[in-house]
């Protein structure tokens, strides 16, 4: 089953934000053969403000990207990571070319989650 990852990026390229501070997210679809497909940029206002978290700014982050299986950022706080669990999206923090890190998501996915689910 194929599934959605978003990466927080400068440049497309690299997984090389926080997630509180990221204004662009990349979403990928990842199909069951781990084939990588860029779909869309989403624009967000940072999530932190004033130097902190912002509840209201970590929700509308994650329900941005509620759509997604996960996350990849190169950083990301406890408020974050909780407000994407709570839309069932897992973070991982990673800095990487994007393709590089969404292989190993790939591989971590099939590896851990779809056991799971089968047994």
């Amino acid at each position: 089953m194929s599934f959605r990852i978003a990466a927080a990026s400068t440049d497309g390229r690299m997984v090389n934000k926080h997630f509180g501070k990221a204004e662009t997210f990349y979403i990928y679809d990842v199909t069951d053969t781990g084939a990588q497909h860029l779909v869309e940029t989403r624009s967000t206002q940072h999530a932190c403000l004033n130097g902190g978290p912002s509840e209201s700014g970590m929700a509308a982050a994650a329900s941005l990207l509620a759509d997604c299986r996960y996350v990849l950022v190169s950083q990301i706080g406890p408020c974050a990571e909780n407000a994407l669990a709570s839309k069932g999206v897992s973070a991982f923090c990673i800095t990487q070319l994007i393709d590089e890190a969404i292989a190993k998501v790939f591989a971590y996915d099939n590896r851990v989650v779809r056991k799971k689910k089968q047994g």
